[in-house]
Parts: C-alpha cells; structure tokens; sequence
C-alpha cells in the first residue's frame, strides 16, 4: 500500500455540493459543533431549550416524553422527564410554541415504543404543546429525520432520536447504573452523532420542520420572531465557526410530490470526489447504489482506502436475517472488487462488551479532508429514496478559508476514530499524517480499545427469509401486486383463461362477502353469538369431530376471522377439544385455499396482479416451513389471501401445512384456553376462575412479547 500525501480534491475540482442535485440549499453557520454519543446531544439539546423564546420544533423517528436527558440530573431546576421538561417551559414562559411530529409507526415497533402517544395526556396538558403523529408518507415508509430547532437560532441534526435506550457517555462502559430505560431496565452501549448549528442554517432548518410540519397537519406553524437573544448553550464549542453547510433531504414521492434524492446524490458525488480515503460510520450499508459506486472505485488503479464503521451484528432475529442478510451481500460484492486491499468493514471493539463489538447507529461520513456529513440516513436504499432523511455537510472551500475547514474536518473525524481507538483526536491526525494511510493508521493506534475487521457472510440460516432489497429495503413504494408476486414461480403454465374467469369469479364473491360484513345485517347475524349457537347444535349431531372441523374449514374460506372462529370452538368444545378442532379445521381452510391457489397457478396471479416475478421464490421454497411459520406469526394479508398465494407459489404443500400448523398451534392453543375459562368466568364467577384467567392472560402477554422479540427487528430492520 503506498504513502499518499494529503492533497485537497478542491484545489483541482469545482465545489461538489450544488443547490438542486445534491443538496436542498446551502447557507452560512456562525458556529458548527458535531456532538458525540447521546450524553453529549441530549444535555446540550435540553440546554437549548431552557433558551427558547419562541418555538421549539421536534421532528422524530420516535420519541419518548419519559426520557431522561441527563441521567444524573440536569441541575436546572425544571422536571427531568422529557414531556415534563416541556410542559415546564411552556408554564413559565406562555408566549412558547412547542411542536412535536413524531412517525406514525408501523405496528411491528408497537411493543417497543411509548404506547399511543398522540392520546397521552403528558404530551397534550397543554395548548401550546402540538403533538402529531405523522403518516403523510407511502405505505411502508417512514419519516426518518431527527431535527430539534429552538427559535430559528439553533438546530440539531443527526442520528439521534430522543428516546429510550440511546443515552450513553463516551466511554461506552459494559456496566453503567445510569444507562437505564424510564422503567429501570439497562440495556448496551450506544454510539450515535449529532450536529448542531445555529445562523441561517437553522433558520433553514427551522422552515423544512415548518414544511414537513404542514404537510403532515395541513397547519403552518409561526414564523418565530428574530429577536437578540442566542440560545447556543454556554460552555458549547464549536468546532468550527463560520462556514457554509449544505442540507441534503430524502423524500419519496407522494400524493403528487415528487422524489427528492439530494442525500443520494451528496453519497455518489462524494464517492466519485474521493482521492485518498473514505470513512463512514452507519448502522446499515445495503444500497446496491453505493455498493456499485464504491465497487467501481475500488477496481481503479488508483483506488482510495475505504473504512466502514458498522456494528458486527444487526438487532435482533428478523433484522440479522434481513438488513444483516443483504449487508453480507453487499461486503462480499466489495471484498471481490477489491484487489489492492484498500476496503475494510469494522466494528469498535470495547472491553467488557458481552459481544465486545459497540452498537453503532450512527449516520457519518467524511471524504479525505475535504467533506464532512452528519445525518439520518443510513447507507440504504430507504435513505436514499424511500423515507425522509436530512444531512448536513461542510465542504473545504480552496485556498487560505478552505485550509481552515478541512483542519476542522480532519480534527472532527479524529475525534471519531479518536473515541473507538482509544486515543486523543491529535493522535489520530498525527498518525494520518506520518502514516499517509487511513488503514495503517488505525492499525498502529489500537490498543485497549480498537477497530477490528469483520466479514459478514450470508448463512443458509439469513438467506431463507432475505428475499431482496426490493422488499426489505426498497428504495419505492411497493405495490400490494409487487407483494403478492415475491412468491410466484416462474415455470410454465397451462393457459389460464377458464382459470381466470374462475378465480375472477370466486374474487368478486369473496369481496362481496367482504362487503356485506360492513354494508349489510350479516356483520350482525354472523357473530359471536350466533356462532356459539351454531357450534353447540354441533354436539348434538353424530361425527361430531369431523363436522366442527369442516364448518371451521368452510366458515374460513368464506372470509369469517378466523380468531372469531378459533374462540367459538374455545367457547363451546372447551381448551382440549376446542385446540384440536381449531388447528384441524384453520390447517384444512389453508389447504383448501392453497388447493385453489395451485388450480388458478402462477400464470393467473400474474395476469390479475402484474408482471414482476420474484427471481428467488425457489429459494424461500427449499426451507418453506420456515417461511410459512414466519407469516403466521406476523400475518402481511388476510389468511385466504395468504392460503392463495402459497398455493400459486414454490412452497410445497407439506412445507406450507407443517408451517401452518407450528406456526398457529401456539396462538391456537392459548386463545382457546383464554376463552374458555373467560367464559366460565362470566357464567360462575370465582377467585379461582378469575385468576385462572389472568394467569392464562399473562402466558398471552408474554408469548407476544416473546415472539416480538423473536420476529422483530429494532429501529429498524426498516429504519433507525
């Protein structure tokens, strides 16, 4: 690896950023400060607002008004809790506009998140607190930015949610009391970044809150007056002062509004401009985009040294086997292309970690000296085109001024590798310097704490359920069709228009039967009762078994719920009989609908739902059971419709009943004991009966949770 002398890219090149391609608009910071870890951003951000005059403008990810900003105590006087905190500020001073737009989550974070926050009195006590959940986005997006601004004076920018489970200091301790969640429970180490800004910057930013906050709400908050007063927080300094930053935004297109891809573009751009070394810390690197561009860079003679900084394992089962699947993927496409030995993935290795790998969830990146950003997003096609992000970067101008931006870069990006090294920021340039090399760099300074490399690979265990970047990580809305089509095989067919006319037919009395359950008296004559009634003529009628288990199977292909079914044969058979019909009669409606499905075959659903077919349905196929365990317990469409595609699809009918039946056994199994003993309850009420009841109650409880934490991904399989 030969020495390269440090050479600004700028002295050769016109400036990257560019107002309408790779940023939204560019505008001067008096002071810039990049805060590390959230110890730092949330005691700094607190401190902000205790200078607020006018409006304080929240844009989150998640939020938590329970969070603690400074776990210790912040020794201003004023309620330590966030939404305390808030509600505090806005009593002493009534002149105060406080707005908070949060994302309208997708229910699989509903376990891990403060319970329906926009209907909690600690965020509404107030009338000058606005809370809104944002849903002003495509099905399976998210708004993703995390901007705090206090009165157009100062903003925040980052990775940084305030929020459970992301306080931690510097030194990332194994063991810290303070690194608790609101109900007292510890969890691990955290490394995030956040900048803060003040000048027309956050006044830019404060009109992009002001932006999203009306497209979100239909309302437009006041401008806050531009008085004197200056909220940067004493003792706060910068990093550098006056300088111009660029604000790069995602967002996807949506009900007229067209994709906005500046954060896409800052990236290529960026890459392209790279002379010596990039450095990136993210939590996600699964942009085929960016894989190609760093690729490309890497099969150069002249290719730079590239370091990503990444966590050694995604969060939880379904993320690893998702996010962390397609990551893999993207490591090896780079190791291939990397002939010269210039690319490394790495973690920081902290001693004491049950792991000893440092959850990074940060968003950074800086290019040799002359590029520095901090943001939301993460390196995935999400953040490139999908959800709504926000960056921030400095650009080193040339000449005398851009001299001293890119000292401040390099001593920021010391800082960083400073913190996962172990050493002073000074060090870190030092060794840069003398070294001429990123990579040897970081190698002569670990010690205690260093960066290790790490080789994600795909197992045979990720790869079954990660299907594709267009389904785990798209970069645009999918389509229900697009859906649907991700588990068609592609072999031929017979012609299907007898087969279309069927299942046309067979559609349109299935959505009338839909219909009629909201339009007409049915809703009311097929209900729980009524079901009861028919069940308990049931008993009296010879074969009994096998006649409670084919009306269960009709009752489900004809659209009745199947949890309203699954609690009738609880009711009426009780919990051993009514499991053993239940699981029979729900496994024979899924293979009377997977029956259908391989009569209508793949040539029909294509035809009625589009033309895109999954490329790796086989692949899911060869471990079916799994797949078909995984979307009983986190059901993506009604159960016929789930029955019909698997049918259509390369999972074979043993695999899809086996699946099936573990998949629902358990739900089956408690559900029907909850209900039989909830009805022996109500008719003969009793200590015992009713603790049974709670006790049954809290196994439900706990196996949500448990299977929460068995298929869910934190933050994000789909963003933090």
């Amino acid at each position: 690896m030969s020495t390269i002398a440090p050479v600004s890219s700028n002295a050769l090149h016109r400036p990257l950023l560019q107002p309408g391609r790779n940023c939204w608009r560019l505008a001067r910071a008096g002071r810039y400060a990049l805060l590390i870890d959230a110890d730092a951003y949330f005691r700094t951000a607190r401190q902000a607002m205790l200078g607020a005059r006018d409006c304080i403008m929240i844009l989150s990810w998640d939020i938590d008004r329970r969070t603690v900003m400074v776990p210790g105590g912040a020794g201003d006087g004023f309620p330590e809790a966030l939404g305390d905190f808030l509600h505090a500020l806005l009593e002493e001073r009534p002149q105060l506009r406080v707005h908070v737009l949060n994302w309208d989550f997708a229910m699989l974070y509903a376990l891990e998140r403060e319970l329906l926050p926009a209907y909690r009195t600690g965020w509404r006590r107030q009338r000058c607190m606005a809370f809104h959940m944002d849903d002003r986005h495509p099905v399976g997006a998210s708004h993703h930015q995390k901007i705090v601004v206090v009165d157009d004076k100062v903003a925040f920018v980052g990775g940084l949610d305030i929020t459970k489970c992301r306080w931690d200091t510097q030194d990332h301790a194994g063991s810290n009391p303070l690194r608790v969640d609101a109900n007292g429970k510890p969890y691990g180490p955290f490394h995030d970044v956040q900048a803060m800004v003040d000048g027309e910057v956050a006044a830019a930013l404060g009109e992009l809150a002001r932006q999203r906050w009306k497209r979100a709400t239909g309302r437009s908050p006041l401008v806050p007056a531009r008085g004197t007063h200056d909220p940067w927080p004493d003792g706060s300094a910068p990093d550098v002062t006056d300088v111009d930053i660029a604000i790069s935004r995602t967002e996807p297109a949506f009900e007229g509004a067209p994709v906005v891809t500046e954060v896409r573009e800052l990236y290529l751009d960026a890459i392209a401009s790279a002379r010596h070394h990039m450095f990136f810390e993210n939590q996600y690197f699964t942009s085929n985009t960016l894989c190609n561009a760093l690729a490309q860079r890497l099969s150069s003679p002249d290719a730079p040294e590239i370091v990503v900084i990444s966590p050694r394992n995604q969060s939880g089962w379904l993320e690893q086997a998702t996010m962390g699947a397609l990551r893999a993927r993207i490591h090896q496409r780079l190791k291939a292309a990397d002939s010269l030995g210039r690319y490394r993935m790495m973690c920081p290795e902290v001693p004491g970690l049950a792991d000893a790998c440092l959850n990074v969830h940060s968003k950074v990146f800086a290019i040799d000296d002359d590029l520095f950003c901090v943001g939301s997003a993460n390196m995935s096609n999400r953040s490139m085109a999908f959800d709504t992000e926000c960056n921030l970067t400095l650009e080193a101008a040339a000449g005398q001024e851009g001299e001293r931006v890119r000292a401040a870069i390099a001593r920021m990006r010391g800082r960083l590798l400073g913190e996962h090294l172990g050493t002073s920021p000074e060090a870190v340039t030092g060794a840069i310097h003398a070294e001429g090399s990123l990579l040897r760099s970081i190698e002569r300074l670990g010690r205690h704490r260093r960066l290790v490399a790490i080789d994600p690979v795909v197992t045979p265990e990720m790869a079954l359920l990660a299907i594709d970047n267009a389904v785990f990580d798209p970069e645009r809305p999918i389509t229900p069709d697009e859906l649907v089509a991700e588990f068609v095989p592609d072999e031929a067919r017979q012609p299907v228009s007898r087969r279309l006319i069927g299942l046309g037919m067979l559609a349109l009395l299935l959505g009338g039967l839909a219909l009629a359950w909201r339009a007409t008296p049915l809703g009311e004559t097929v209900n729980l009762a009524s079901l009861v009634a028919a069940a308990r003529a049931l008993e009296a009628m010879p074969f009994t078994p096998l006649v409670a288990v084919a009306a269960f199977a009709l009752a489900g292909v004809l659209m009745v719920p199947v949890t309203l079914l699954i609690a009738v044969t609880g009711m009426v058979f009780g919990p051993a009989y009514g499991a053993l019909y239940a699981i029979a009669g729900s496994t024979l409606s899924a293979a009377l609908g997977y029956g259908l499905g391989w009569w209508a075959g793949r040539d029909a659903v294509r035809s009625l739902l589009g033309e895109r077919i999954n490329r790796l349905s086989k692949r899911i196929a060869r471990r079916g059971i799994l797949a078909v365990m995984v979307v009983r317990v986190l059901p993506v469409a009604p159960f016929v419709a789930i029955n019909v595609v698997a049918g259509a699809s390369h999972i074979s009918l043993r695999d899809f009943l086996v699946g099936t039946v573990l998949g629902m056994t358990p739900g089956i199994v408690l559900t029907v004991t909850f209900v039989h003993h909830l009805a022996e309850a109500v008719r003969r009420p009793s200590p015992g009966a009713i603790a049974v009841v709670a006790l049954v109650a809290l196994l439900l409880i706990a196996t949500a949770l448990g299977l929460q934490k068995l298929f869910a991904a934190r933050e994000g399989a789909w963003k933090n």
